[in-house]
């Protein structure tokens, strides 16, 4: 594995209200709803968490993490829709195809986030700021025109101020009055004390409950007076590693390196639309088998073995359910996979025509 290369600018990118904007582009008609993805899309099951929510649900107080039916306590009228693991994955992978165009390294830290690293600190200064921000601006026109998908860029000189920088922007982008300009947002030493200091703790990246909570018992609640504490006293209360990293985290600092390392796929996926709704089970099962071929095929290429199989079903009125199951062994076989996938589909009830089939499979990490 390589070193991280430290760079100059560190962009953060974020895609805005990501899970309900690709469903969006499939159902415009979801535009100005509330509208809420997570679990199987019933709001009635216990164990199921809300993944995604739109601004119109987030009014309501729905949020991410927060169980579905608390959700749909908050938000009745709200449009709940189950999860689709391979849209999202596919989704996702087109911004990072537009964004490995920008920039010396990509990080990629999950679907709908991303850091960027420009001008490397070893080379000679070659941009100011008013370069990067252009940059900025550039990568979201290049997303949109793209993808169809918005976000927003937060620029600083380290991974944790850019991503602060980026909350900023997606606060202003609630604002009615709110221009175009305001997705890219920079937040450095300049207007870092003015914009941070009388916050609580718990803003600062990686400062969770319990350490707000220590903090707040020693009398520390703001981002300023933590930036008062005595180094040794955070070190004494928290140990050297966290004390230190508290005592550079108020301060505005952070980490200013980007892994060039590419990012391991979890799982590859494989999802048509159909032109004629199939009804056909012999018709079904000939197409989940061609989707299997597929993506085992692109597996293979990549030298990885799956170990779960995962089939997703869309009616022609866009009801979707996912079910997945264990390999009995980790396998590159057709037909042992291809077997799994076709108990699958018969462990559904279908009855209304179908639009959409997904074949997923998770994959073993790499040696």
């Amino acid at each position: 594995m390589g070193v991280p290369t430290r760079y100059r600018w560190l962009l953060h990118v974020d895609l805005d209200q990501f899970q309900v904007s690709v469903e969006r582009q499939r159902r415009p008609e979801l535009v100005g709803q509330a509208v809420i993805v997570g679990g199987d899309g019933d709001p009635t099951r216990a164990r199921q968490v809300v993944t995604c929510a739109s601004y119109e649900a987030r009014a309501d107080g729905v949020r991410a993490g927060m169980p579905m039916r608390a959700a749909g306590k908050k938000a009745p009228d709200a449009v709940f829709l189950p999860l689709d693991m391979g849209e999202y994955e596919a989704a996702s992978e087109r911004v990072m195809d537009v964004l490995r165009g920008f920039g010396d390294a990509l990080e990629v830290w999950g679907w709908d986030e991303a850091y960027l690293g420009i001008e490397d600190r070893a080379g000679p200064r070659l941009l100011g700021a008013a370069d990067v921000i252009e940059t900025a601006r550039s990568i979201r026109r290049a997303v949109v025109a793209a993808t169809g998908l918005d976000c927003c860029v937060g620029v600083s000189d380290n991974k944790q101020r850019a991503k602060a920088a980026t909350g900023f922007a997606k606060q202003a982008v609630r604002s009615p009055e709110a221009g175009e300009e305001q997705r890219v947002f920079v937040l450095d030493d300049g207007n870092w004390a003015s914009l941070m200091n009388h916050r609580p703790c718990r803003e600062l990246w990686s400062v969770g409950s319990r350490t707000a909570a220590k903090l707040s018992a020693a009398g520390i609640d703001t981002v300023a007076q933590l930036a008062a504490a005595d180094r040794d006293d955070l070190t004494a209360m928290f140990g050297p590693h966290q004390g230190d990293w508290l005592y550079v985290l108020c301060r505005g600092g952070g980490d200013d390196a980007i892994s060039d390392e590419p990012r391991i796929a979890k799982s590859h996926s494989k999802a048509r639309t159909y032109d004629t709704d199939l009804t056909d089970p012999g018709r079904l099962h000939e197409a989940v088998r061609a989707l299997t071929e597929e993506v085992l095929e692109q597996v293979v290429a990549e030298g990885r073995t799956p170990f779960r199989v995962g089939l997703t079903v869309r009616t022609a009125t866009f009801f979707t359910r996912t079910k997945m199951r264990k390999l009995p062994a980790p396998t590159t076989s057709l037909e042992a996979i291809a077997a799994v996938a076709d108990d699958l589909l018969d462990a559904f009830e279908i009855d209304r025509p179908i639009r959409l089939l997904a074949v997923r499979l998770e994959l073993l990490d790499p040696e």
